[in-house]
């Protein structure tokens, strides 16, 4: 049922693309079904390009026929479709848990529009329950670890993995996260952090599917 909901969302999202458009291509289990269902719509006759945020949705976008750019040679996306972790009725999003986070957050800051899509557990009242994923640079884990403790988050180097750009991901988790946006800029001042998970104005809007009913959150409210 959980994938049915995923599917249902990234269906409605994907009808946001139109013909000529710039697309940006999250990461994760729930960007891929977004990913399919662009590919069937370009296998339709749909006239797009699309850069992507991790090699895994390159590959996966390839092969349903996207033509997908390097994304060093853009500087503006038309429309950004993503997943999150986490959702509120802020548009406050909890991302990385597919470890693309750095590269999601640059590609959404370069798009006109972000929507995020979800099955319903994802909705929450308030973000912060889920665990923050961090980027950290090999060179700096021990100082950053360090000060992620100061911080008081519990946080845990993820095992065995590195993101595409062969860089470290650090889960963690705050008792309370009261203050995102200062938990954020405290996070982006830290030398060795690269990237974190909280995205704070990025996302316009979210399509989130329960029991294979669609709900579009934008930013300034909700409509069925």
């Amino acid at each position: 049922m959980i994938d049915d909901d995923k599917k249902a969302a990234a269906v409605a999202a994907v009808a946001e693309v139109r013909d000529g458009m710039l697309v940006g291509l999250g990461t994760g289990s729930t960007a891929a079904f977004a990913i399919q269902a662009l590919g069937e719509r370009v296998a339709a006759g749909l006239d797009i390009r699309a850069v992507v945020t991790s090699d895994a949705s390159g590959k996966l976008a390839r092969d349903v026929g996207i033509d997908v750019l390097d994304f060093a040679t853009i500087a503006f996306v038309d429309l950004t479709i993503d997943g999150a972790d986490e959702i509120d009725s802020r548009c406050f999003a909890i991302k990385g848990a597919g470890g693309a986070m750095l590269r999601e957050k640059i590609v959404a800051a370069s798009s006109a529009r972000m929507v995020v899509i979800a099955d319903g557990s994802k909705q929450v009242e308030r973000i912060g329950a889920a665990k923050l994923p961090v980027e950290v640079l090999p060179f700096a884990i021990a100082y950053v670890m360090h000060v992620l403790v100061e911080m008081g988050a519990a946080s845990t180097i993820r095992d065995n993995y590195r993101t595409d750009q062969g860089n470290l991901v650090v889960d963690c988790h705050f008792a309370a996260l009261e203050d995102p946006r200062a938990t954020a800029a405290t996070l982006s001042a830290i030398p060795g952090i690269l990237g974190h998970g909280l995205f704070l104005d990025e996302v316009d809007a979210a399509y989130i599917a329960t029991n294979g009913v669609v709900t579009r959150l934008e930013r300034t409210g909700a409509s069925d």
